[in-house]
This record gives C-alpha cells, structure tokens and sequence, in this order.
C-alpha cells in the first residue's frame, strides 16, 4: 500500500521549534520530489517547501524562508521539515505530498496531515 505518514505536531509557544517528518510506505521517496503543504483554518492549503529528487530546494511561500528547512534521509525513507521561530500564523495542518522528480510536477500521493498550534 502506497502511504505517506506525517508526523511531529504539536502545541509549541511563538519562537519554539518543532521538526515534521513524512514517511512513506510501499515506495521509495527518493524517487520524488516531496512537498510540505499547510491549511489553516478558513483558508486554501498553500505550498510551504519543497525537496526535488535531486535534492534542490524550492520554497513555495517567502514566508518561511530564513525559519523553516527541508531534509531528506534516504535510508529512513523519511523528509523532514525543521521548523523555527514559529510564528502564530504557521498554525495549520501540515501535510507532505509526492510530486514526480521535480518541485513543480504532478501530485502523487499526500499523507493525512499533522496539526502544528502556535499558541502561547
């Protein structure tokens, strides 16, 4: 069964840290590229990173950039998003998604997402 699995969520403080991970099942995620979405509530899902089969890294929103960074562990079968200095307004559902080899290709397949609360 093909899957992706998020994980990592969490109620964390303003300036806290938190680290998503997306693991995948019944195939190999470096054969794609892996994509972090959110939605927060009342609002459209936006793209937030992206880590091409390559490795390069596209930022889909400037929002996060210089806060949040993208990683992969191949033997993990595993991407990560490292998150800091969370702000009030990164509260969302965090989702990861399959995209083929590039950042800007078709969707494959999307986990069922990881509530991160930024909240004091």
């Amino acid at each position: 069964q093909v899957q992706l699995v998020e994980s990592g969520g969490g109620l964390v403080q303003p300036g806290g840290s938190l680290r998503l991970s997306c693991v995948a099942s019944g195939f190999t995620l470096d054969d794609y590229a892996i994509g972090w979405f959110r939605q927060a509530p009342g609002k459209e899902r936006e793209g937030v990173l992206c880590i091409s089969r390559g490795g390069g890294v596209t930022f889909y929103t400037d929002s996060v950039k210089g806060r949040f960074t993208i990683s992969r562990d191949n033997a993990k079968n595993a991407v990560y998003l490292q998150m800091h200095s969370l702000k009030l307004e990164d509260t969302a559902v965090y989702y990861c998604a399959s995209r083929t080899i590039v950042c800007d290709s078709a969707f494959g397949s999307w986990g069922q997402g990881t509530q991160v609360t930024v909240s004091s």
